[in-house]
């Protein structure tokens, strides 16, 4: 299990709150689970009790406890099973000293929740590969959505990584398959989105949300392959994005609604996947990740006459 840090607040950190510093340092820790350290104390600035709202200075000492000691996923023991380091090592597509990209199957959560005690943040021990240090989640996907997810091998990459996804200069290419077609083979979506409990809205007064997207292939006007690049990052804005201009994403029932119509020839998966990401501004050199599709997707596509093998 790793132990208890002590790290040093950086000048171009100072001022900066407390909360804002684990958004940016420790993008995968919720915020509830960042109150509850807070209360029970094993976070502490200077060895002082401090709150979400506290204010950080130059030169001062942040505790960092242990982040996996509570994951439901490891055993007792503190180890995870073989069988699911197994799994998690099986996911991996690009590793190097400094990342590790996985080809994430929908239906696995990236971090924990109500219900949710199996998922990626859970398993990250078993993707030490020979490292002191656990790695770390610098980006989240739906757990519906399959594809690609980053993480980073060491605190200078998590940085790197958390601000290039913050400012939006990664760009990130997810393929689609839609009921409908789109009125134009090739276009920007700019609808604001307004999160509201488990779902995202297009609303005048929304923040900003766009998304450009092109047409790959289609079959008449019945179902569609779409490339989507999101240009900015809000909550499931692919997937509200392409509800609102009515070609929803095929078995997505949280925006498709209950009501929803079913194919029998589609497994019933949310057909998004986080198929590519250009990482060559975080190498300086050209370096393009592509994460295979799905075994249900290809064969949905295959079996409405579209060929893309993805």
């Amino acid at each position: 299990m790793s132990k208890v840090e002590l790290i040093k607040i950086k000048d171009i950190d100072d001022g900066m709150r407390l909360n804002r510093w684990f958004l940016k340092y420790y993008p995968a820790v919720p915020m509830s689970r960042l109150q509850k350290l807070l209360r029970t104390k094993q976070i502490k600035v200077d060895g002082k009790k401090v709150e979400t709202g506290t204010k950080l200075s130059t030169g001062q000492e942040i505790r960092i406890p242990p982040m996996e000691t509570d994951n439901a996923i490891v055993e007792k023991t503190g180890r995870l099973s073989a069988k699911d380091t197994d799994f998690i090592q099986s996911l991996v597509i690009f590793k190097d000293d400094n990342i590790i990209v996985l080809n994430k199957p929908s239906g696995l959560a990236v971090q924990g929740g109500t219900n949710t005690n199996r998922h990626v943040d859970g398993m990250l021990d078993g993707l030490k590969f020979g490292s002191d240090e656990r790695p770390k989640l610098v980006h989240r996907i739906d757990k519906e959505t399959s594809g690609i997810l980053l993480l980073a091998r060491n605190r200078k990459y998590a940085e790197k990584l958390t601000k290039a996804f913050r400012e939006h200069s990664l760009k990130k290419t997810y393929l689609a398959l839609v009921i409908g077609k789109p009125q134009k083979d090739e276009g920007e979506i700019k609808a604001p989105l307004e999160k509201v409990g488990e779902k995202s809205f297009a609303v005048d007064d929304g923040r900003k949300a766009v998304t450009d997207y092109k047409v790959i292939d289609s079959v008449g006007k019945k179902f569609s392959l779409v490339e989507a690049l999101p240009v900015t990052g809000r909550t499931h804005q692919i997937r509200a994005h392409m509800e609102y201009i009515e070609t929803p994403i095929v078995g997505d029932g949280k925006y498709y609604g209950e009501t929803r119509q079913k194919f029998d020839i589609f497994a019933d998966k949310l057909h998004l996947h986080a198929y590519k990401i250009d990482l060559s501004g975080i190498y300086n050199k050209k370096t393009i990740i592509v994460a295979k599709l799905p075994e249900y997707f290809i064969d949905s596509i295959n079996a409405v006459g579209m060929n893309f093998k993805g």
